[in-house]
This record gives C-alpha cells, sequence and structure tokens, in this order.
C-alpha cells in the first residue's frame, strides 16, 4: 500500500479543481459545462483520483452526485488548498506591484456600515487598483469558517471571544459603544438637555433580537438603569432596515457610536444625549497566525489603523456624562 507521500505525490490540482466542481454544481455533467471539458474526462479525472486514494470519493442520490464521508474530507482541503495557491499568486503579483493586488476581507453589518467603508475609501483612494472582496457574517461564523478555510485573508469586526483563539492574531483597532439613535425629524432630536434611559422607555422602538449580541447589550442598559427592556414595535436584526425606519420621526433604537461617527450624516440619524451605564467591546482585525501577509494585506492593516486612530480608545460622548 502507498504512503501519504507516495499517494499525494501522484494527485494532481487538475484533478482537485474537477472534484471540487463536481461536488458544488452536483453533477458531473454541470461541472462539464462548467469547465469547458467533457463529461467523460471529467468521470475519467473523478475514477482516477478515486483509485489513487482507494477510496469512494462520490456517490449518486436524488439529488445527483454527492460526497461520500471520504469526499467531504477531501473536499475541505481541497478548497484551502486552492484558496491557498490562489492567495500564492496574488502574493507573487503583489510584489511585483503592491498598489495591485487582491484582498478577500470577512466583516459583520455594524462594522460594513461605518468603519469598513471609511477604511476603503481611504485605501483605494491611495491604491486604485487594488481589489477587494467582502464577505459578510458574524464573528464566529468568520473566524471558524471562512477564515480558517481560508475564503477570507483576514476578518474586521467584533472579537468572537474575549480570548482570541490560539491559532489567530489580534489587533484591536477600537472599543466600541452603544448609542441611542433617531431620524433627524425625529422631536428627540431637537433636544439638547442630557435625557435618561427611563424617559423613553415608551416610545416606539426598533431593536434587535434579544438573544442576539447587541439585543445582550441593549438588556444590560436598561437593567443597569433599573428598568425593564421596552417592547420593541419591531423586532429585526438588519442595520439596513434600522436604519430605514429611523429616517422616520417615528422610532427609536440602539447602534454601534463608529457606525454613527462615519455614516450619521448620510444615514439621516443624530445621536441623542443620553445617560447610559458603560459598556464596551473591541473591534479588531483577525488574521491566521503564521499566514505571512501578502502586501494587499499590510497596505489595508495600515489604512485601518489610520482610520481608526480617532476613535481608539474613545468612549461613548453620551455614556460618563
Amino acid at each position: 500500500m502507498l504512503d501519504a507521500s507516495q499517494i499525494s505525490g501522484r494527485i494532481k490540482l487538475r484533478q482537485l479543481t474537477v472534484f471540487i466542481a463536481v461536488v458544488e454544481y452536483g453533477s458531473m455533467a454541470k461541472a462539464a459545462e462548467h469547465l469547458a471539458i467533457s463529461q467523460p474526462v471529467i468521470s475519467k479525472m473523478i475514477a482516477s483520483l478515486e483509485q489513487t486514494l482507494g477510496l469512494p470519493l462520490l456517490e449518486r442520490s436524488r439529488f445527483g452526485v454527492e460526497p461520500t464521508l471520504y469526499g467531504k474530507a477531501l473536499l475541505k482541503r481541497s478548497i484551502a488548498l486552492r484558496n491557498d495557491l490562489r492567495s500564492g499568486v496574488d502574493e507573487l503579483q503583489s510584489l511585483a506591484d503592491p498598489a495591485m493586488g487582491e484582498l478577500r476581507i470577512g466583516s459583520t453589518e455594524p462594522v460594513m456600515a461605518g468603519l469598513l467603508p471609511a477604511i476603503i475609501e481611504r485605501l483605494t483612494r491611495q491604491y486604485p487598483r487594488l481589489a477587494l472582496h467582502i464577505i459578510e457574517g458574524e464573528p464566529p461564523e468568520l473566524q471558524d469558517r471562512h477564515l480558517r478555510n481560508h475564503d477570507i485573508d483576514l476578518m474586521i469586526g467584533r472579537l468572537p471571544s474575549p480570548t482570541p483563539a490560539a491559532d489567530t492574531d489580534v489587533e484591536v483597532l477600537l472599543h466600541e459603544s452603544g448609542v441611542v439613535v433617531a431620524g433627524l425629524h425625529s422631536p428627540w432630536a431637537r433636544r439638547r438637555k442630557m435625557i435618561s434611559l427611563d424617559e423613553l422607555v415608551n416610545e416606539r422602538w426598533c431593536l434587535p433580537p434579544r438573544e442576539s449580541f447587541p439585543g445582550g447589550w441593549i438588556a444590560h442598559a436598561f437593567h443597569a438603569s433599573g428598568l425593564e427592556v421596552p417592547r420593541a414595535s419591531v423586532t429585526v436584526y438588519s442595520i439596513l432596515m434600522q436604519s430605514a425606519l429611523l429616517s422616520s420621526e417615528h422610532f427609536l433604537s440602539f447602534l454601534p457610536a463608529s457606525m454613527l461617527h462615519f455614516s450619521a450624516k448620510r444615514l439621516s440619524m443624530k445621536v441623542l444625549p443620553v445617560k447610559m451605564p458603560i459598556q464596551m467591546w473591541p473591534v479588531g482585525i483577525i488574521a491566521l497566525k503564521g499566514r505571512t501577509p501578502n502586501p494587499a494585506q499590510r497596505l489595508l492593516v495600515e489604512c485601518a489603523r489610520e482610520v481608526a486612530r480617532p476613535l481608539a480608545g474613545k468612549r461613548n460622548a453620551w455614556s460618563n456624562r
């Protein structure tokens, strides 16, 4: 029986590319069409790969072609290998011209609504030939799925846990806080004096689900003030939806302070002078440890530091009044 080094030496990258396509399309015919090669060639390459490994990789089902247990394991490694190779090619191109690289970024919706656009605007103004690909998700998903599978080069967002994972490098950019916001035409937007939370309990609130991270933070803010969480007129996680509702004069909500710092005018919102209990959470850059950043990644990190610097260590303007 061949050992692992002998087997890996016989596997061709083209075979793995074909295997990935067959699984992704669920059909050898569709994979053949996508790759612009004949179906018999696809079948022959899969059969050769299975013979080299001595294991069945695919099985037919009523849904089409699906990977076996062995196929799923190979698929995960094949995708990581493909992405690593793609990153290597990007790095070589970036070394030839650092301002013409590609970068894949994972981020969260709150960061994508404020901090990240500011970073990208500055970065692409300085390096207009950079190509950026953005993936949205929640911090645990971005780290555990996309970052570790090499779907992204780095992520920018709330840290998934207080303690960084052993296989990651983390740089904190700022400590985020929440603020109460209203539309520019809301009667509360004309208020100049400090507002207490108990004055707002009976207003119409647009809030994220209580089981979500921001929902938990909001509950803490009210409970720390000796209040029950108000009944939400609208419960929705989407910041885009919250922003649309806040543009009227009827709703209030909590949103990240950094988002309002960068986007309040564009979104026609105003931060209300509400006295709040102080609670902050870190927002930063996470990359895989031991993976050399390409030139485009280094450019983005430096730009992110510059954009976040005015907010680094800054507390919610109304938190300690």
